[in-house]
């Protein structure tokens, strides 16, 4: 290939964790699709030069397209939702809920763009889902299927640990890469990190607040790691130079008097279950007439987070899941970013703070949980550059 910027279409784009990784790795994104309005407002905050498609990818038209011009594209990536493909809960939803066929949207839409490579991203879940409830044939054999249809026959895919790539939450997901030149030699990101990045490492320079404190221009400590530097970096994110100096959406959340003595009860790698079964019967029903606990207990709620581990998988639900490995409250939207390896300057524009999940709008605890982590997709961005440069 020549010197010109590898192009990059973002289907599914979220708030841009893709886009902001493959930035750091030099590909130019053109534009991206997203139909949640938080999730764009965040992403065009963020991303400003990217054409945008503020609609359902189901009524995505090759008019709609026009708006690169007839631009050759590189890569298409695609990380449709992937709540039906989680085994979180997966007794409780339908089988034939309509978005697990959303992938063929990036098939119907790479049918008209023909990049050269196309980027699935998901759980590890998908490959064990079926078409039909009680059946055989599998979700992932229709989209090897349906790729193989519209020319893309070469693909390899990998399941990877977000981990193992320097951001500091345990995070397996699915991927395949597919290709429709025979020849390109197709690989994935291999790590070269060493160590882990533990939780302690990703709050440094993150001042202390206890729950209900609504302190205003809090700023940096004079505490460091290498991977607080990272986030910092404008240079390395090629947002401009130097480093942050402006601490964002450190903000404590506000708990009842009730919830903050729960999270007392919770040790570290404990979580809301513990409470419930390492108590007697009475004793329980005590802390729930005191609102200390909550009628029932959920698997995932209220885990308090090792210091010196990696946190466990940072999901849309966050805010409920992870407490502070130290303070008795949940985390702020920065630290969370930091979780997903989001740079200290991403603006996370739309959406309110927090809302029910029952709405459409995606407030940003969901939509930083949601996201790719920037960290592990500028690796991707690296690995799909040597690629594309090779032929």
């Amino acid at each position: 290939m020549s010197n010109k910027k590898i192009s990059h279409v973002d289907l599914f784009a979220g708030a841009g964790g893709i886009c902001t990784g493959f930035k750091a790795a030099g590909i130019k994104t053109v534009l991206a699709v997203e139909k949640v309005e938080s999730c764009a407002e965040t992403y065009k905050k963020n991303h400003p030069k990217v054409n945008f498609i503020h609609k359902d990818i189901r009524h995505v038209t090759k008019k709609d397209l026009q708006i690169i011009n007839n631009l050759e594209i590189d890569i298409i990536t695609s990380g449709m939702p992937c709540e039906t493909f989680s085994t979180a809960g997966s007794t409780s939803r339908s089988f034939y809920d309509h978005r697990q066929q959303l992938y063929y949207e990036t098939i119907r839409l790479s049918k008209i763009l023909k990049p050269k490579i196309i980027l699935f991203e998901n759980v590890p879940g998908i490959l064990s889902k079926k078409v039909v409830k009680g059946g055989k044939r599998l979700v992932i054999d229709d989209i090897f299927d349906d790729l193989s249809q519209i020319g893309y026959k070469h693909f390899i895919q990998t399941t990877l640990n977000a981990c193992d790539f320097g951001t500091p939450q345990n995070r397996q997901r699915y991927f395949i890469i597919a290709a429709n030149d025979m020849s390109l030699e197709l690989t994935v990101p291999v790590s070269t990190h060493n160590g882990v990045t533990t939780v302690s490492k990703a709050f440094k320079g993150l001042p202390t607040i206890k729950a209900n404190e609504s302190k205003k221009n809090l700023k940096y400590t004079k505490s460091e790691s290498e991977y607080s530097q990272l986030l910092k970096d404008k240079s390395f994110w090629k947002t401009g130079s130097g480093f942050e100096q402006v601490l964002t959406y450190h903000v404590a959340p506000n708990h009842r008097k009730g919830t903050i003595q729960r999270f007392k009860l919770i040790k570290q790698g404990e979580n809301l279950k513990d409470v419930f079964t390492k108590r007697s019967e009475g004793e329980v029903k005590r802390l729930q007439e005191k609102r200390i606990l909550p009628k029932k207990w959920f698997i995932q709620r209220n885990m308090r987070l090792f210091p010196n581990l990696p946190s466990k998988t940072v999901t849309s639900h966050c805010l409920d899941e992870l407490v502070h490995p130290l303070l008795d409250r949940a985390l702020t939207v920065r630290e969370v970013a930091r979780l997903q390896s989001f740079p200290d300057s991403y603006d996370f524009k739309g959406g309110p703070y927090i809302c029910p999940h029952i709405y459409v709008t995606q407030d940003k605890y969901e939509q930083i949980g949601d996201a790719v982590p920037p960290l592990l997709a500028y690796h991707w961005g690296i690995t799909l550059k040597k690629i594309l440069k090779r032929k």
